[in-house]
């Protein structure tokens, strides 16, 4: 096992390293930000697309069909970028997914029917999709092995301040709605055209981002990946070691990516109707839009400081074992998020459990990007990153039909009760998704102390230690 440098892994870093992994930040920074404007301005859209209230059980429902669209363009993007970025380049690919996304959230703007609505955010899936791969890949291949997993991280801990700046973004567009600078019912457009901003990020990299070494001394040995972009899967899918890592890789990073889109995803649409029957009981009823509104934003930001809390600790975890750490995070994803929607009954509710829901189930985020790259060699590694990370859009979509199958079909009866059960009896039922990886986890390889596959001494196994 390689010793680890007695330097704080922050010394260890050059000008150029701090380069890279601010514009890999960057870019996972306003691929969040365009997930989360659109988790926020979602049902505000379809909304006033459908000319339909936002409680009402066609949005709902709608919604989640906008949103598993939106995850399969994402995971098509990633499955395609991440081996483009095996192929041509890591920072090449990460330039174009930048202008991709930022180009067709900006075109959202413009949505007059909830079907170009859809297709629009499809297209932006394709883009936001290869990010994720590409930036990791990135960073792994360019910093210290002594810095690789607190670097990683960090890239998914800056990856909340995305998520909290289109929460300020809302809330600034709300006031200036509700002053009537903006024309009412037209927020979630500006939201959008907000989105479209990453492209200037372009400007300020091209030129000075380089291809890690790694990379660029396979290209100069003709290692590279030949052929068409499934060349590499077929590589990936040949060897038996590799195969393995994708196989597990995929069912841990998956688990995440559904237990976050298709249950805490849908947290919003609870707060809906819940605090719309609280706020309806205690203020005027001009007031109480705006009260749900505020309420809202409030448990959204603080559910935002939790994920940045649950991450920093998941970094410092990760150093005592990737499955240990793994393990802790999806327990306490189980249990939080069943708890989260089974009691949550008003905004002072969800004041102190968003943050604990979202400490919970974005931890493990932290862990696929220090994860995932360890677990694939150079000419593989984007794409390895890319299909685990982003197979699980796939199931996430089909979650996402599910849960709303359970929300309108299953437990729609309920409604007649009470508004709010039908989503909270699918989300708790959808919950036996932590128990995918809490059972894949005794079959990880465990990748703490040892370099990137790339960097193994001469011998290694070619089977990963279990």
């Amino acid at each position: 096992m390689p010793t680890q440098p007695s330097s704080a892994w922050w010394r260890q870093l050059t000008s150029y390293h701090w380069f890279v992994i601010i514009v890999a930040s960057a870019a996972w920074f306003f691929d969040c930000l365009d997930q989360r404007l659109f988790s926020l301005a979602r049902i505000p859209a379809l909304s006033s697309l459908m000319d339909l209230p936002g409680s009402s059980t066609e949005v709902q429902g709608f919604g989640k069909i906008v949103t598993a669209c939106f995850l399969v363009g994402w995971g098509i993007g990633g499955m395609i970028f991440g081996a483009l970025g095996d192929k041509y380049g890591r920072a090449k690919m990460l330039t174009l997914t930048i202008l991709i996304y930022s180009a067709f959230t900006g075109l959202s703007y413009f949505s007059t029917t909830k079907l170009d609505f859809t297709i629009f955010r499809f297209l932006t899936g394709l883009g936001v999709g290869g990010v994720f791969g590409l930036a990791v890949a990135l960073i792994a291949e360019t910093v210290p092995d002594g810095a690789r997993a607190q670097s990683l991280g960090l890239l998914q801990i800056l990856s909340t301040v995305g998520n909290v700046s289109a929460g300020f973004a809302k809330m600034g567009i709300d006031a200036l709605e509700a002053n009537k600078t903006i024309a009412a019912g037209t927020g979630w457009r500006w939201m959008f055209l907000i989105g479209a901003l990453p492209a200037l990020l372009i400007i300020f990299t091209r030129g000075k981002l380089k291809e890690p070494a790694p990379w660029l001394r396979l290209k100069e040995q003709g290692l590279l990946p030949k052929g068409s972009v499934f060349a590499s899967y077929k590589t990936l899918l040949d060897s038996a070691r590799w195969r393995k890592n994708l196989i597990i890789g995929a069912l841990i990073s998956g688990t995440g990516v559904v237990g976050l889109w298709a249950i805490g995803e849908y947290a919003v649409d609870l707060q809906k109707v819940v605090f719309k029957a609280h706020f309806e009981k205690l203020v005027a009823p001009e007031l109480v839009k705006s009260k749900v509104d505020w309420a809202i934003t409030v448990a959204y930001l603080l559910n935002m400081g939790g994920a940045a809390v649950g991450m920093m600790m998941f970094t410092r975890i990760v150093a005592l074992g990737r499955k240990l750490a793994f393990g802790i995070g999806f327990t306490g994803a189980l249990v939080i998020t069943f708890l989260v929607y089974w009691k949550m009954s008003s905004p002072s509710d969800a004041y102190w459990m968003m943050p604990l829901m979202g400490m919970a189930q974005l931890s493990v985020f932290a862990g696929f990007a220090i994860y995932l790259p360890e677990l694939f060699p150079s000419k593989l590694r984007s794409t390895g990153t890319s299909f685990c990370y982003n197979l699980g859009r796939f199931a996430a979509a089909a979650g996402s039909f599910f849960s709303a199958k359970l929300t309108t079909d299953v437990f729609g009866a309920y409604k007649a009760v009470d508004a709010a059960l039908p989503l909270r009896y699918a989300a708790m039922t959808m919950c036996v998704i932590f128990l995918v990886a809490l059972c894949t986890l005794p079959f990880a390889p465990e990748t703490k102390g040892r370099p990137l596959p790339d960097d193994e001494p001469q011998g290694a196994p070619d089977k990963a230690t279990v």
